[in-house]
């Protein structure tokens, strides 16, 4: 078996495309997302069959109250107010986990370990030592900004292990 795959950005910015039923933009090389600063990132973790951890997506405030929104339809105005407050509504974490539920199609293929979310990490919420040590670590990743149409700008960064 060969390692996990990373996507390619034009299949990031399609499936978000496909989820939301709306334009997504994409801007590469904008550096990667931290959780550790404020004022945080969901963090989507992927691990194999055999719980090796195999994957990560790393999704800004921003970023993810977008996603949460608009694939829920909910108003542009939640998404904005939740990022000017600093605090993503728990409806906002569940959509946006179920989009990093959705997203671990990007890992597999028929070469590589299958691939699942086992955990999605809210702002702020500790990550685990064994995760957090990836989160920012020079592997092979994609870190870019993504614009959501009708709801605003935000940042992921996606690492394979």
């Amino acid at each position: 078996m060969n390692a996990t795959p990373l996507p390619a950005a034009l299949e990031v910015r399609e499936l978000l495309e496909g989820l939301l039923g709306r334009d997504v933009g994409a801007v590469l090389g904008t550096g990667m997302v931290d959780p550790g600063q404020h004022p945080g990132a969901v963090v989507g973790v992927y691990v194999d069959d055999m719980l090796k951890l195999r994957a990560l997506i790393v999704m800004d405030l921003a970023l993810a109250c977008h996603v949460g929104a608009a694939i829920a339809l909910l108003p542009a105005a939640t998404a904005k107010d939740a990022v000017e407050q600093g605090l993503m509504t728990p409806a906002l974490y569940d959509n946006t986990a179920e989009i990093l539920n959705v997203a671990a199609s990007l890992f597999n293929n028929a070469h590589a370990p299958h691939v699942r979310l086992y955990e999605a990490y809210a702002p702020r919420e500790a990550l685990p030592p064994d995760v957090a040590k990836w989160v920012t670590a020079y592997v092979r990743r994609l870190d870019m900004e993504l614009n959501v149409t009708g709801y605003g700008i935000g940042r992921v960064s996606v690492a394979v292990i």
